[in-house]
C-alpha cells in the first residue's frame, strides 16, 4: 500500500505510491481512504501531526460535543456505537474514529508535513514532497480540509496587552480562567461554547459580536433542528425552510436581537449553502446572555494594556483574550501550478462538482456541509478513481499476456 521502488537521488527518497496519496488523516482522509478499500484500490495518507484527526485530538476544548446528531455526522460504511450518546462527547467521536481507522486498517504515514505537491505532465504524476521524501502517484487526493489552520486575525493594540491571547485551537478548558474577565472574540459555535464554558468555571465572559449571526435551539419541540431543516427541505423551498426556522427559533428563543445578536437578512440554511457559515444551535449560552453573565459586546476597536475599547465607546478592563475567530484552509501553501482553487483555499468549482479537479486531482471536506459532504465526496472519489484503477490494471494485464505469447517458441 506504500511503495514499490525507492530510489536516492540527490539525498531525497522518491516514493513511488501504488494507489492514490491522501494529505490529510482526518476525518475526510479517513473517510475517501475507506472507501478506496472498498472498491480494492489502496492508498496513502500524509499526515503532518502525530495522530489521526489531529484538530480533534490538539485543538478541541475539552467540553466539545457533536452539534449535530450522530445520525448527520457517521463516516461511509462504519457508523457510531449503537451506545453513543444522541450528541457524542469529543472523547467519543476520537475512538470513533480511531475504530474506523482500525475498522479499514488504514495507517497514515505521521509526521509527514507535505511541503509542495505539483503536476509533472511529462510523467502524468503528481510529486508530493515532505521533509525527507517524495511521493509519486497518479491520484493526489486533498483532505486537509476547511480547517486546517487557525484564523488570528489583526486587532489594533493587541501586541501590547499584558495578559494572554490564546486561540481556540489552544484553549481547553475555562478553569484556567477562574475569576478572570475574559475577552471572547467570536459570537459562532466555538465563541458561544468558549462563553458558556468559562462562565461555568466563574469567568467572567465578555462576548464580541464582529458580525450578524443565525441563533437557532439545537433542537426545537424534541427533534433535532438540523433533522427538522434536512425534512423539510425534501418538500418545501429552501427559503420557506428558513422562514419556518426562523419562526420556530422565535418561538422557542424568542427575538436575540434585543440580546444584541443581529440576524443577518439571508437565512441560516442559504447562508450556509452560499457562504459556509454555520448557524450557531444554542446549547445554553443564550440563557446566560439573558442573565447577563455573558456580556454582549460591539466590535474591538482597540486593545490596550489593561484592557478594550469598543466601536460603541464602551471600555472595559479584561485580563485575557480567547480568539474564537476560526479555521481557514492551507492548501495555496504547497499545492503548487494548480488553478482549481482559490486563494482562500476552497475549491472553485461549487458543490456538489467541488469533489473533482483536473489530471487526477480531487478534493475531500471543501464542500461547506461539514461530514455529510464529506462522506459525498469520498463516494464519488472512490467510484471515479477504482474504474480508472480497474482500467490500468486490464490494460497491464492484457500488456503481459502479449509478451508471453511473443516469447514462446
Amino acid at each position: 500500500m506504500g511503495s514499490c521502488k525507492d530510489q536516492e537521488h540527490k539525498q531525497m527518497k522518491f516514493t513511488y505510491v501504488d494507489g492514490a496519496i491522501i494529505v490529510g488523516a482526518g476525518p475526510s482522509g479517513l473517510a475517501v481512504s475507506a472507501c478506496l478499500s472498498q472498491q480494492g484500490v489502496p492508498s496513502l495518507i500524509l499526515e503532518k501531526s502525530d495522530c489521526i484527526a489531529s484538530l480533534w485530538q490538539h485543538k478541541t476544548y475539552d467540553r466539545l460535543k457533536l452539534h449535530l446528531p450522530k445520525q448527520f455526522c457517521e463516516l461511509p460504511l462504519f457508523g457510531f456505537p449503537k451506545n453513543f450518546p444522541k450528541y457524542p462527547t469529543k472523547q467519543q467521536f476520537i475512538d470513533y474514529m480511531e475504530s474506523y481507522a482500525s475498522h479499514f486498517s488504514i495507517h497514515p504515514k505521521f509526521k509527514q508535513a507535505v511541503l509542495k505537491a505539483v503536476f509533472d505532465h511529462s510523467s502524468g504524476s503528481w510529486k508530493v514532497q515532505t521533509q525527507d521524501c517524495e511521493y509519486i502517484s497518479k491520484w493526489l487526493i486533498v483532505a486537509t480540509g476547511e480547517n486546517a489552520e487557525p484564523v488570528k486575525p489583526e486587532i489594533f493594540g493587541i501586541d501590547k496587552f499584558n495578559g494572554p491571547v490564546v486561540h481556540t485551537s489552544e484553549y481547553k478548558s475555562g478553569s484556567v480562567f477562574r475569576n478572570q474577565r475574559v475577552l471572547v472574540v467570536g459570537c459562532g459555535n466555538s465563541g458561544m461554547e468558549v462563553s458558556l464554558d468559562l462562565c461555568r468555571n466563574n469567568a467572567i465572559p465578555h462576548m464580541v459580536v464582529r458580525n450578524t449571526v443565525h441563533v437557532l435551539p439545537r433542537e426545537m419541540f424534541g427533534f433535532s433542528t438540523f433533522g427538522v431543516a434536512m425534512a423539510l427541505l425534501k418538500w418545501l423551498p429552501l427559503k420557506l425552510v428558513d422562514k419556518l426556522l426562523l419562526l420556530m427559533a422565535n418561538i422557542t428563543l424568542g427575538s436575540t436581537e434585543q440580546l444584541g445578536l443581529r440576524r443577518p437578512k439571508t437565512g441560516p440554511i442559504e447562508l450556509k449553502n452560499v457562504t459556509g457559515k454555520t448557524p450557531v444551535l444554542d446549547v445554553g449560552a443564550l440563557s446566560q446572555i439573558k442573565s447577563g453573565k455573558i456580556k454582549v459586546m460591539e466590535n474591538v476597536k482597540e486593545i490596550t494594556r489593561n484592557g478594550a475599547k469598543f466601536t460603541d465607546g464602551q471600555e472595559k478592563e479584561i485580563d485575557a483574550i480567547v480568539l474564537a475567530t476560526g479555521y481557514k484552509s492551507n492548501v495555496p501553501s504547497w499545492l503548487q501550478g494548480c488553478d482549481f482553487f482559490t486563494k482562500a483555499g476552497m475549491p472553485k468549482t461549487p458543490f456538489p462538482k467541488s469533489w473533482k479537479g483536473d489530471c487526477g486531482l480531487y478534493t475531500v471536506g471543501f464542500t461547506k456541509r461539514g461530514l455529510l459532504g464529506t462522506a459525498f465526496d469520498a463516494d464519488k472519489i472512490a467510484k471515479e478513481i477504482s474504474d480508472q484503477w480497474r482500467s490500468i490494471n486490464d490494460c497491464n494485464k492484457s500488456c503481459n499476456s502479449h509478451v508471453i505469447l511473443l516469447k514462446k517458441p
